[in-house]
């Protein structure tokens, strides 16, 4: 899959910072298998490139049989070269045009722009395939130096029709917001691989809550 397709709001589920890929295999077939889950992001933090390898050697097979999007985080290079569907960068990574030369014209290509309206615009006229806004909710994933706003989204999703992701300590209690705002998918982590019950329920859930927040 070398776009992300335009449908109503959808999950984007990124890994836990750190795995054990041999067992994570079956939690992400788990939730992937659940229900409708438009993309998912590797995002491993403190390991080697050959342990990206491996990883997506082990991990990329479970998303492309059930036709999801599988995305990297950070590094073009290595999603090149290893044949994911795309990269994901934020402002302190490379910057578009790197990754886009990296990764080339047909894989995805998303930008982390915080709460800022005017990166979003310029990762658009750019040519990203997609943009992220957050942090909406505190998250104890990664370190958030920006409130996002549901008026961000807003206005996203009444002026642009490129994708917009909404990131951040984002449950299926909490969600409503966002999908009303306009988001065309949220970004979560812990409230899926730590659910109490399971990945696959977590999914199961949060499409339940987006089906209803949308209608």
């Amino acid at each position: 899959m070398n776009e992300i397709e335009e449908a109503d709001c959808r999950l984007y589920l990124i890994s836990p910072p750190q795995i054990d890929p041999k067992i994570f295999r079956d939690d992400l077939a788990a939730a992937l298998g659940a229900g409708d889950v438009g993309a998912f992001q590797l995002r491993i933090k403190g390991v080697d490139d050959d342990t990206i390898r491996r990883t997506i050697d082990i991990l990329l097979p479970v998303a492309e049989a059930q036709g999801t999007t599988f995305i990297l985080n950070d590094r073009p290079d290595l999603a090149a070269e290893t044949g994911c569907d795309g990269v994901h960068i934020g402002q302190d990574d490379a910057g578009y045009k790197e990754a886009r030369a990296c990764v080339g014209p047909e894989r995805i290509v998303g930008v982390t722009c915080k709460n800022s309206r005017h990166l979003a615009m310029v990762a658009g006229e750019q040519g990203a395939d997609y943009v992220a806004f957050g942090a909406f909710f505190p998250t104890q994933t990664k370190q958030a130096d920006t409130q996002a706003e549901l008026e961000t989204l807003e206005w996203w999703s009444e002026m642009m029709v490129l994708p917009c992701v909404a990131i951040g300590g984002i449950t299926a209690e909490n969600c409503p917001p966002l999908v009303r705002a306009g988001a065309d998918f949220l970004s979560v982590v812990s409230a899926v691989w730590n659910h109490p019950e399971g990945p696959a329920r977590a999914v199961e859930e949060f499409n339940i809550v987006i089906a209803a927040a949308s209608a």
